[in-house]
């Protein structure tokens, strides 16, 4: 794959070393086998009852404004139930994918590439058309996303004698405040010991995991290491812990529970703070800019069309409604994502001013690589991240470049 930033199941073996010997077969240009039934199935994972809700009504809705059935499915297991519907020749018209599935999906055929078709295919951020761009085919729509941004205790921040003119815009600042949080029990930042959290440090400092067609891995780099030991250094001075070193399963539930000051977290963290710490006060900032400038990770998923479908046409109709700037507003009011589409950005930091700092994000967020066996390299890497404290930076990035160089080399 070559854009920056499951396994398709078979009979045979449930690995994404299978996907290609074990894909459709069907291409992106041979519909013989597809045959249209004038109805649509769509299938996403859910992450609850409100999102359920929300693309049930608009699929709803669609339907009755276009005359084409759309009926939904949520899946208990996306990667399993989708991975059965490719196997057995049947999957579903319109489904969720994730970046780390996007290169199986794609190496195998599965996907259909519809995304330069969208009448709103220029809308789409560019970061997130990167995300789903491989070898230069803009497969499918980014449905939302979401990005890191630094999230704040105000009770905590004023008992540790800071105002809103203290939060912090450089790595020296956020140190610095940082250190005047950390009192007792109480560390002044945390966050998950894993890249998804770690890695925002990358882009603050000049690197990335890759270069920017995602050829080449550049994780052995002076800037990652400078960003690495930033933040080394941090959790050996005790400003910073990780939230599992807090007994927290996760950076949200450190901040909720009080256990530390400040968090690096994306947006999904208002629906955890009013439903489990709703006496906790917060804001939100953008996260710290590095040496190199402002840095963010940026998560997102798509609307995937199957190579099989035999209604694509209609396929793409439904995605461009489901995408339109109302539609994700709805979606956005629903269940808290952000909208993927630059024309609703405006409105989105009018309906949500205090999560301003994750939309603002959008514009230099960076992507986490995507390439086919990637999502290993990122899990051994964070194996890695958990001994940080007592490990040296350039042999933990060292090791991983030799990891996801071989993956990038595996995928040319």
């Amino acid at each position: 794959m070559k854009s920056r930033q499951h396994v398709l199941a078979t009979l045979c073996v449930l690995t994404l070393g299978s996907l290609t010997a074990c894909g459709s077969g069907s291409g992106f240009d041979d519909d013989s086998s597809a045959k249209s039934d004038g109805k649509l199935t769509v299938l996403i994972g859910s992450s609850g009852d409100a999102e359920t809700a929300a693309v049930k009504s608009a699929l709803a809705d669609w339907s009755k404004s276009s005359g084409t059935d759309a009926t939904l499915s949520v899946a208990a297991d996306l990667n399993q139930e989708l991975s059965q519907g490719f196997a057995a020749n049947q999957p579903p018209d319109v489904f969720y994918v994730s970046t780390d599935a996007l290169a199986g999906y794609a190496a195998n055929g599965s996907l259909y590439p519809y995304g330069d078709q969208l009448a709103n295919a220029d809308d789409f951020y560019p970061n997130l058309r990167d995300a789903f761009t491989v070898d230069g085919k803009f497969y499918c729509a980014p449905k939302d996303f979401s990005t890191l941004a630094l999230v704040i205790n105000q009770k905590l921040w004023r008992a540790g004698g800071l105002t809103d003119a203290d939060i912090p815009t450089t790595w020296d600042e956020l140190e610095s405040v940082a250190a005047k949080l950390t009192r007792g029990d109480v560390v002044g930042l945390s966050f998950s010991p894993e890249y998804a959290r770690v890695g925002a440090f990358f882009p603050q400092a000049g690197g990335a995991m890759t270069n920017d067609d995602g050829t080449e891995a550049t994780v052995d780099s002076p800037e990652n290491a400078e960003a690495l030991d930033f933040v080394k250094g941090m959790l050996d001075d005790g400003v910073a812990a990780y939230s599992s070193d807090l007994g927290a399963g996760w950076g949200g539930e450190a901040f909720g529970k009080q256990l530390a000051a400040m968090t690096i977290e994306g947006n999904w963290i208002s629906g955890a703070m009013t439903n489990d710490y709703p006496d906790v006060d917060y804001t939100v900032a953008e996260l710290p800019a590095g040496p190199a400038g402002k840095g963010t990770l940026a998560f997102t998923n798509c609307w995937g069309i199957a190579a099989d479908s035999g209604d694509k046409e209609d396929a793409i109709k439904l995605v461009e409604a489901l995408t339109a700037p109302d539609a994700q507003l709805t979606f956005a009011q629903a269940f808290g994502v952000i909208p993927s589409v630059q024309s609703a950005a405006e409105t989105w930091k009018s309906d949500n001013p205090a999560y301003a700092p994750f939309i603002n994000g959008a514009e230099y967020a960076q992507n986490p690589p995507s390439q086919q066996g990637a999502s290993d390299v990122i899990s051994d890497f964070n194996a890695q991240l958990e001994t940080l404290k007592s490990a040296d930076s350039d042999t933990i990035l060292s090791s991983v470049q030799k990891e996801l160089q071989a993956v990038l080399d595996s995928d040319k």
